[in-house]
């Protein structure tokens, strides 16, 4: 038997080895390639890979005659375009591929790039919705069925995922990252890389992901979108930079920088984030694209004088790609010619661009992603469909439910459905989806009329916008038209729940959609306290791409139930939930405030020299309106169920440095249904070189418990989780004294203490 085990045992290694000397292998292969293929480019081609451009006519219809179409064609037809955006669908992405593999000169394949946010035709839930299933697996498979999508379309980059870590509500972006947490949100990016990525980047079903956006744009002064990003050292390596470390770690295969300026620069321009952190220190061999037009910004940043200025500091600082600001394509060629660049510095950034096309097999194939019979047969599939139900169910938080009033009756209630959104087929579909179609999300009323046993009626009180909602628009809330309260109040008073769908337009979230109030939009605030008046039996289903401030509903209405927005099968996941066929297990990534006026509010936060009222005065860290606590906590989600939390323990209570330390908790469903809990663990240390936060997540896990069922829950810390960065960026793991904390939220824990000798 040993003698077996041992040729087993020789026999995985041998395999393992095979693979790994394949690796290198390939690795070394397609080194050899780029270099000879470099070697026959003239400077304007290899300027010309370093250029980006959008999508600038019906590739599929005559060619261009004038114009900037016209120029950007030619340019393709010279090589002069390593890439392109938005360019989607066989058809379109296979012709437009034509012209530059068979009409330039060297034939260079391009590599096509969309924004695949959420999904690509068939859309799961936005991403800080999916960050709060707290669900690896599932959100793994989510940016899987994405990408399958995406690369049936044609694609084969994706501009995601952002991993910017925002503890700003008022942020629009943060409906697109995981949350407040950088533990969380490194679990987050590695699981969307790698569901993007796949363990075969050749594979024609894979897409090459990019961990965005390159550094601190989630900081921006205000939550206003684009603005200033002032942090010190200490927020930048331990919060904003884990998730990106985190990426790269996870083998993702391009980084975009961000809009912002950090500390006075702007990102696009950073040699310390782009070159000595990313490229150095970490040793990323990937490229790295702006943002959109971002080099130009830099012109308005007052950080260079015209465009030849941010062309020459942007490929100085280590910005491989230019995304549509032209100005790449305009202005390296003379500037390497007039010795103010390096043609140094361009071959790197062609090399690394050339070697993702070899990863992706594009040289070897450049129509490999264009396959019109697998377009038809993966996009809008049943599999990919199911997929996205089973992430959205995941995504759903409980926030309250008093008296039980949820799970509802399946039969003989008379419910009342109420709000405009209840009925709205494009909203839940959320922002960042261009590729999918409008009005074809499952409705809230759609989902519930699958419940046949209930009568349902059904009011929509109130329009919420007026005028156009598309993605390029402001959006217009209604504020004066109430023609439709009558009927609502009517309807609601007549049943035995009512169950009001309220919320953000699903554009009302995202890019540019920075808000200053984080409250109900238009009469939706009012809408809810009329129909309080007659039937406070209510359900409150809240549509939203970012935490609210929803003071008087916490307050007064006895279930909330967050259903962000949850992509194509929106209604069929939250009618699951209301009706009990599904119990809910979410947990906010992000901390909800009771007022605008506590943002930024998050539950890593440093303690001040006086946090607690010790003297009984009025000089302590505190608000003189309102508690100082967030209304809803980071790691906050309930059950149908109810679990009941042991104390942790500890292997001992002194470990030497490098000693793994072993936590262990018992947790019990004491309720009546079966249902999951994420158990999570935080640390404190009490004193270091730097302050650290009263709290930190360094671990969680999702366990399913049948109802009496009793788990334990083992958890080991071990550098990696104790230490820190200091100001340096130099990582630590320093002796004293920690707190270890387990519970059901961050908010709602128990402790225990242990030595780091």
């Amino acid at each position: 038997m040993k003698q077996t085990l041992l040729i087993l045992a020789v026999l995985a290694g041998t395999t393992v080895g095979r693979a790994q000397n394949k690796k290198t292998m390939d690795k070394n292969t397609i080194g050899q390639k780029v270099e000879n293929l470099l070697s026959k480019m003239t400077l304007e081609e290899k300027v010309g890979q370093m250029n980006q451009y959008n999508g600038f006519w019906d590739v599929t219809g005559p060619s261009p005659k004038e114009g900037n179409a016209a120029l950007k064609y030619e340019h393709l037809r010279k090589g002069w375009v390593g890439s392109m955006l938005t360019v989607r669908g066989v058809k379109e992405v296979k012709a437009v591929q034509k012209i530059a593999v068979e009409e330039s000169r060297l034939g260079i394949p391009l590599i096509i790039g969309f924004d695949v946010i959420h999904g690509y035709k068939t859309l799961s839930p936005i991403p800080l919705a999916e960050a709060a299933s707290w669900d690896m697996e599932a959100i793994q498979n989510s940016a899987k069925v994405a990408a399958s999508e995406a690369a049936a379309s044609g694609i084969n980059w994706t501009f995601g995922p952002n991993v910017d870590i925002s503890r700003d509500a008022r942020w629009g972006r943060v409906m697109e990252g995981a949350g407040e947490d950088p533990f969380l949100g490194s679990k987050v990016a590695e699981a969307r890389v790698k569901g993007f990525q796949g363990n075969d980047l050749a594979s024609p079903l894979t897409i090459a992901a990019c961990a965005k956006h390159f550094a601190a744009y989630g900081f921006a002064e205000a939550g206003r979108d684009y603005n200033t990003v002032d942090i010190s050292n200490a927020t930048l390596y331990n919060t904003v930079l884990p998730p990106f470390k985190t990426a790269k770690e996870a083998g993702v295969r391009t980084f975009m920088n961000s809009f912002n300026i950090l500390n006075g620069v702007p990102a696009t321009g950073s040699s310390f984030l782009q070159r000595e952190i990313l490229k150095g220190k970490w040793g990323f061999d990937g490229f790295i694209i702006t943002d959109w037009a971002s080099i130009r910004e830099m012109v308005a940043h007052g950080f260079a004088k015209d465009g030849a200025e941010a062309a020459e500091k942007a490929v100085e600082a280590g910005a491989d790609m230019d995304m549509e600001s032209h100005l790449y394509i305009a202005e390296l060629v003379k500037l390497v010619k007039e010795g103010k660049v390096s043609e140094k510095l361009i071959d790197d950034a062609v090399r690394r661009i050339l070697r993702v096309k070899h990863e992706l097999g594009l040289f070897d194939n450049p129509y490999k992603y264009c396959d019109e019979k697998r377009e038809k047969e993966i996009i809008g599939s049943k599999a990919n469909n199911d997929a996205v139900l089973d992430m959205a169910k995941k995504s759903i938080v409980l926030l309250k439910n008093e008296g039980n009033l949820l799970p509802l009756k399946k039969n003989g209630q008379k419910i009342a459905l109420i709000g405009a959104l209840a009925a709205d087929k494009n909203s839940p579909l959320g922002s960042w989806r261009i590729a999918s179609d409008d009005n074809t999300a499952v409705s809230v009323l759609e989902g519930m009329q699958q419940y046949k046993g209930n009568t349902l009626v059904y009011e929509k009180g109130a329009d919420l916008t007026t005028g156009k909602t598309t993605f390029l628009d402001e959006l217009v809330f209604n504020t004066t038209d109430r023609s439709g309260f009558e009927a609502a109040k009517s309807a609601a008073k007549n049943a035995d729940v009512v169950v009001m769908v309220l919320g953000e337009h699903g554009f009302q979230s995202g890019e540019g959609r920075s808000r200053t109030n984080l409250d109900l939009p238009g009469l939706q605030q009012e809408l809810l306290e009329e129909v309080y008046k007659v039937n406070p039996n209510i359900v409150l289903v809240l549509n939203n791409g970012r935490p609210l401030a929803l003071p008087w509903a916490a307050e007064n209405i006895p279930a909330i139930v967050e259903a962000w927005h949850l992509g194509t099968q929106a209604g069929n996941a939250v009618a699951q939930v209301l009706y009990g066929d599904y119990n809910p297990s979410g947990k906010l990534p992000m901390s909800f405030p009771r007022n605008v006026g506590q943002v930024p509010i998050y539950y890593n936060q440093h303690s001040t020299g006086r946090p607690v009222n010790s003297d009984n005065n009025v000089f302590w860290s505190h608000y003189m309106d309102v508690e100082k606590t967030p209304l809803f906590a980071f790691g906050h989600g309930l059950s149908y169920t109810t679990f009941k939390y042991g104390e942790p323990k500890l292997g001992k209570k002194v470990y030497a440095k490098g000693e793994p330390v072993k936590i262990a908790v018992n947790v019990t469903n004491t309720g009546n249904y079966d249902g999951k809990e994420v158990v999570q663990l935080y640390i404190r240390d009490i004193a270091a070189s730097l302050s650290r936060p009263v709290k930190e997540l360094k671990g969680f896990e999702l366990v399913s418990l049948k109802k009496g069922e009793t788990k334990t829950v083992t958890f080991t810390l071990t550098d990696k989780e104790l230490g820190f960065y200091n100001n340096e960026g130099e990582y630590l793991v320093e002796p004293g004294i920690f707190k270890v904390f387990t519970g059901t939220s961050s908010d709602n824990v128990q402790e225990a203490e242990f030595e780091l000798k």
